[in-house]
């Protein structure tokens, strides 16, 4: 069962599951076509009360993806509060159901922001760090991090935790987004000073990993930090799609202390840190329990990236 079906990750990773010929029950807010005759089973709402008698039954294996996601200016009263409801009582009341139905294992897509926001130079997050999300999102999922493995502890069904970095690929929203768009106008960037390093996953690489996960014994109750494996800067990230789009790349010096001041001017602080700041994850783990690589490159999951929006 995949939780988040018709989502940016949850679209390819049912695609790949069945052509591996897996029997796949969607989960999904609304009703929409399911091409590879998926049975979809709809969920409007995600909380502490929802049923899923009839989405787990003979379901061997969960995938969470569904969450309420990191969301900028979020305009609620109390966004921890909300975060919690779907986030963490929601995927609380899940596991608890899933591991009375007989769920063997329980895939929860959690977030690098449970580690942080940020890191030094070359020395990248692992899976041993001390969590320390900074913000509601990331502290909603590191609860339910928890939550999780206590359920493993009680019930003995397996858990895997999966951290991503940012996921790129077709249909990718936000920063990584917004670059495409700046970059194909032509438009010039003030990250020619900017000396920095961050981790990524293409969405393919990131579903490969969560299909291994579904499977291999030696998963079972671990967390893993997963990412491409070739840590990019923010100008060098500009000039590959660049090249990849055929546009040439217009960026200009400008100094990472006058753009932080910047974004506190304007209320940009967050935005201007995930481009100028640093924040590596070390996928070592992973690679080396589950013989893990990814089966794409970072200039591979690019120019997928770039071609969609062509």
């Amino acid at each position: 069962m995949v939780t988040g079906a018709n989502g940016f990750v949850g679209n390819l990773l049912c695609a790949a599951l069945h052509t591996q010929g897996q029997a796949i029950r969607t989960v999904t807010r609304s009703a929409s076509a399911q091409p590879d005759g998926s049975e979809q089973v709809v969920v409007s709402t995600i909380d502490c009360a929802t049923d899923w008698s009839v989405a787990l039954q003979n379901v061997d294996v969960v995938i969470h993806l569904a969450a309420r996601v990191h969301i900028m200016n979020d305009a609620v009263i109390d966004p921890l509060a909300e975060f919690r409801k779907v986030n963490v009582d929601g995927t609380l009341n899940l596991a608890q159901q899933a591991a009375k139905a007989g769920v063997k294992r329980f895939i929860f897509v959690s977030s690098i922001k449970v580690n942080g926001e940020q890191t030094d130079l070359a020395n990248p997050y692992t899976e041993d760090n001390t969590a320390n999300p900074q913000d509601a999102y990331g502290i909603s999922k590191w609860e339910a991090e928890q939550a999780l493995h206590k359920i493993y502890a009680v019930t003995g069904m397996e858990i895997v935790i999966v951290r991503p970095p940012l996921v790129y690929g077709a249909d990718v929203k936000g920063n990584f987004a917004q670059m495409i768009k700046v970059l194909a106008k032509g438009i010039p960037l003030p990250f020619a000073s900017v000396k920095n390093l961050r981790s990524l996953i293409y969405v393919e690489n990131l579903v490969d990993a969560l299909i291994l996960c579904t499977t291999h014994p030696k998963a079972a109750g671990q967390t893993y930090l997963v990412s491409d494996g070739e840590d990019i800067s923010t100008p060098d990230l500009l000039r590959k799609l660049s090249i990849t789009m055929g546009k040439p790349a217009k960026l200009l010096p400008c100094s990472p202390i006058f753009m932080r001041l910047a974004g506190r001017l304007f209320g940009r602080s967050d935005q201007i840190e995930k481009l100028i700041g640093s924040l590596q994850v070390d996928s070592s783990k992973i690679r080396r329990e589950l013989g893990w690589n990814p089966p794409f490159t970072l200039d591979e999951g690019l120019k997928a990236a770039v071609s969609e929006r062509r």
